[in-house]
């Protein structure tokens, strides 16, 4: 017999999927400036508005072979992978005890996690953090810290996350006249540094900028990229902030720094 938790997380897995395919939307109108409400989703060859048996995640791609059923036009793999992302996310963070505890530090963790897959697709595509989103981040993290965290160590980990990188861009553009880090990188940094307190902030930005670094190198050394080509930071910052969030062992075991 299915037991009753088995049930809810088959419910959360689809809500996953749902959740996805509105991300989808987000990530592709919102740097746009477009409305993530309407009009309806369509082709953007032929304008054909998708119905909504169009729109079942994973599903209607399946079954349309990821092709407009108007104009054959071919549709973006990544629209049913970021569905399944993130419906295994949902699926993997729902807990197996539920009580008002555990789906509130649910509903927190799912709510970062989309965040931050959110920020990670609209950098990698356009190489901006959004104010807009980074003032929602900051909305949901605030409110629940300020509610189940006695401790004021998440003010301190939010003033060294903006305040740090910011100093060392500030004095860098000073001295060099050249921009390093974007205003949208910073505002993350402070709102993870919130997240992540004091020696976890500290911890995100040496390692993410290792690895922006070793893999800046490598692409310059192999020819993909040159060394005045626009370069999106985000990512290394979020995949690192997810690693120390959803998976701190494995950080734990990574990380040059041990606080």
């Amino acid at each position: 017999m299915i037991s009753v938790i088995t049930l809810f997380k088959a419910f959360c897995f689809i809500f996953g999927l749902l959740i996805g395919s509105f991300l989808n939307v987000v990530i592709l109108r919102m740097p746009l400036g477009k409305s993530i409400v309407t009009p309806r989703s369509a082709c953007s060859k032929c304008g054909y508005q998708l119905k909504w048996y169009d729109n079942i995640p994973i599903i209607s791609y399946l079954l349309l072979k990821g092709k407009c059923r108007s104009c054959d036009e071919s549709f973006s793999i990544r629209y049913p992978l970021i569905e399944l992302v993130t419906g295994l996310i949902a699926l993997n963070l729902f807990p197996d005890v539920i009580n008002i505890q555990t789906m509130t530090l649910f509903s927190f963790q799912f709510s970062v996690a989309c965040i931050l897959l959110v920020h990670l697709m609209i950098d990698i595509d356009h190489h901006l953090l959004l104010d807009k989103i980074n003032l929602f981040f900051l909305a949901i993290v605030t409110a629940y810290l300020v509610l189940f965290e006695n401790s004021l160590n998440w003010v301190f980990g939010g003033l060294i996350g903006f305040l740090g990188p910011y100093l060392i861009t500030y004095a860098f553009y000073k001295f060099r006249g050249v921009v390093g880090l974007g205003g949208g990188d910073i505002k993350l940094f402070g709102i993870l540094g919130l997240i992540l307190g004091p020696m976890g902030i500290l911890s995100n930005i040496f390692m993410s900028c290792l690895l922006g670094s070793v893999v800046g190198l490598g692409l310059i050394v192999g020819n993909k990229m040159g060394k005045d080509t626009p370069f999106a930071f985000g990512p290394y910052i979020i995949v690192v902030a997810a690693i120390q969030i959803y998976f701190p062992e494995l950080f734990s075991r990574i990380n040059f720094l041990s606080f």
